[in-house]
């Protein structure tokens, strides 16, 4: 069995590192303006970009070399904006023709070929605008929870040489498929666990989930917004989206209730380096 993967990175055993992402760069201008000064204060070290959605190609005008992957899309759950494939993809188009709203209703309609050709062109066309990539993950978890969609997920790192996130060991559980093992196989790199930071009360569930932090990498999931008339029209999430931009921005800082936890933060290049190292 390989050492744990803190030791592979360098660290202690029993040093916890934090991976903070911004995901949805690119789906609004507040999203962008959100992640980018979340990033620029170091209240997150990575972000992930939907190649598709309408703002992605200012994010790529604004980027400077920052941490951010691919957030690999072919849903769109808002029922009044829409974005859809960007490549002739009929099966991956719902009646209105966005991405279908659902996850169930992509695994039941989507042609895989299109779906691979798809999501190989977003990435394709991350690189084209200059992006560095950090690494790939999904929306909507879609890609990871049904094996033959995983098995273009995996396919995408091999290729790319890119990490992955997945989620921790309880999802795995209880998919029934053994997608972390399956990956690992593949010498692809990824975060030994998952978590969102939910609740009106976002400074204190993240003290939460850094208090109860086990030794590894985690990965903490954010979607910052600043609040705008575009965002509150456009995403029904809205509040969730402001609160994230907040806690990412303001007081108590990320640094602040890292340093309390004992926590370091990290970036996703730090795993892309030891996976391309073999």
């Amino acid at each position: 069995m390989p050492p744990p993967l803190v030791e592979r990175l360098g660290h202690p055993a029993d040093a916890k590192l934090v991976i903070v992402t911004c995901d949805d760069l690119g789906s609004s201008h507040a999203a962008n303006a959100g992640t980018f000064e979340a990033l620029a204060c170091g209240g997150a070290s990575s972000a992930s970009l939907m190649v598709p959605c309408t703002w992605a190609r200012e994010a790529a005008a604004r980027y400077r070399g920052e941490d951010i992957g691919v957030h690999l899309t072919l849903n769109a759950e808002h029922d009044l904006f829409r974005w859809g494939p960007i490549t002739a993809a009929p099966s991956l188009l719902d009646g209105d023709g966005g991405f279908p709203r659902t996850v169930e209703d992509l695994w039941d309609h989507a042609d895989l070929d299109e779906v691979r050709k798809e999501l190989r062109a977003q990435v394709e066309r991350a690189v084209l605008w200059g992006f560095d990539l950090s690494h790939l993950d999904s929306h909507l978890a879609a890609l990871q929870n049904r094996p033959e969609f995983f098995d273009v997920y995996l396919e995408l790192a091999v290729d790319f040489g890119l990490p992955l996130r997945l989620s921790g060991p309880a999802t795995e559980r209880s998919t029934g498929f053994p997608f972390r093992r399956l990956a690992a196989a593949e010498g692809v790199v990824f975060p030994d666990d998952l978590a969102y930071v939910h609740g009106p009360d976002r400074p204190k569930r993240l003290a939460q989930i850094l208090a109860d932090l086990a030794p590894g990498v985690t990965e903490i999931s954010v979607r910052p917004g600043i609040d705008t008339a575009e965002l509150r029209a456009s995403a029904p999430d809205w509040p969730d989206r402001v609160g994230d931009h907040h806690l990412l921005t303001g007081e108590p800082s990320v640094a602040a209730l890292l340093a309390g936890s004992g926590a370091t933060l990290v970036g996703y290049r730090a795993l892309r380096q030891l996976m391309r190292a073999g």
